[in-house]
């Protein structure tokens, strides 16, 4: 049974995000218009610009929409891109950008219908191939990133993979993706666990009947600092509508996930998997499945770490710890195939509780003892 205290965390932290998705927003014709309830937020629209995007879905039409970005570090130092997921936006990362940023030149995007971007409505389709082909763009003309790692999450893992994809297939990329991060995901539908509210999302007429009776709820204006951030980006450009169009990705991941993940086996791209291990949406047996099925067996560096003390978000969760994963992944403290098994036992001597837990390649072969001293059914003897 779980203990009272994780059931009143729960419960705490579903009623913060439903509070969220609850408050209205303001229809803006110009930014400028905006009010910011949340330090943080406005914080961290100050520190960003923005750049143009023209849709290149067939139905869109050819729209043009603005989409925010930010930078953090030296340009000088090694690249790092984050890449968000659903509902939320780029601040998703802002408690673990602190414990990179010294090291690292650090960027990162709100995609259309999300954070500071627009959100256009009135069925304008979010694809994420089209979010992999932002995101090829923003790294080439935007940031100019020509080496850098790709840290992924959530509906970002999916966004990720795709981009995975046309960068494997196209010969002259124009940059090289050194690392890449996956983290809490529905990345494999069927082992999801997802929940009404995504649901009613992809039915056309509970769907709008939904968003519109949140809307209706009166906005945050004060209370817990990341909740009142959290509130502001959703109330920026009408984003909790947006959500109605947004939420479509899953329709999309669950026409392409299996070939999507099949670039991993094929990829040369060492790959760091980190997991949250109390995510109910999105349950360890996600990762577990992924791993077994295309990471495992690749003979390139891969790793996969489970996360005890976090949640759906590690990187606010446990920021400093998945700080530490990234550095470790960048500064080649990973071990290979053969000194996994010594790297496992020194690793779990000096880790704490709330630490990464380290799993290693599954290899299946029978053990070769040294020793002279054999088992029969008669008894163990020793070998003449």
């Amino acid at each position: 049974m779980e203990h009272p205290v994780s059931i009143m965390r729960s419960v705490l932290r579903f009623s913060v995000f439903f509070v969220i998705l609850c408050s209205p927003s303001t229809l803006l014709a110009q930014d400028d218009d905006f009010v910011f309830y949340s330090d943080l937020a406005r914080d961290w629209y100050q520190g960003g610009d923005y750049f143009e995007w023209t849709s290149t879905t067939e139905d869109n039409d050819d729209a043009v929409v603005n989409v925010f970005y930010r930078t953090w570090g030296d340009p000088t130092n090694p690249k790092l891109v984050l890449i968000h997921g659903f509902p939320n936006s780029s601040f998703d990362f802002y408690k673990m950008i602190p414990y990179l940023e010294d090291e690292y030149h650090i960027a990162a995007l709100d995609f259309p219908g999300s954070g500071f971007s627009d959100k256009p409505l009135n069925g304008y389709n979010y694809m994420l191939a089209e979010n992999a082909e932002i995101v090829d763009h923003f790294v080439r003309e935007v940031v100019r990133f020509e080496d850098f790692a790709l840290f992924t999450h959530d509906r970002g893992v999916s966004i990720g993979l795709a981009f995975l994809g046309d960068y494997l297939d196209n010969p002259s990329p124009g940059y090289t993706i050194n690392y890449h991060f996956m983290s809490n995901s529905g990345m494999f539908l069927p082992l999801a666990n997802l929940v009404p509210f995504q649901m009613a999302l992809l039915d056309a007429e509970a769907g709008p009947r939904m968003i519109e009776a949140q809307a209706a709820q009166p906005r945050l204006t004060d209370g817990d600092p990341e909740a009142l951030a959290f509130s502001d980006l959703f109330a920026f450009n009408d984003g909790r509508r947006a959500l109605l169009y947004v939420g479509r990705y899953l329709l999309e991941r669950q026409a392409n996930e299996t070939r999507w993940l099949e670039h991993l086996p094929r990829s040369p791209v060492p790959v760091a998997y980190l997991w949250g291990l109390t995510d109910s949406i999105n349950p360890l047996r996600i990762p577990i499945h992924v791993w077994n099925t295309y990471l495992n067996d690749r003979e390139v560096e891969s790793s996969f770490w489970i996360l005890p003390t976090a949640d759906h978000y590690p990187q606010r969760d446990r920021p400093e710890e998945v700080a530490r994963i990234v550095r470790m992944a960048l500064t080649g403290q990973v071990p290979n195939r053969e000194s996994e098994s010594a790297f496992m036992r020194r690793y779990a001597a000096g880790r704490s509780a709330d630490d990464a837990v380290y799993v290693g390649r599954s290899r299946i072969a029978e053990l070769d003892f040294p020793s002279s001293i054999e088992y029969t059914p008669s008894g163990y003897r020793t070998a003449n």
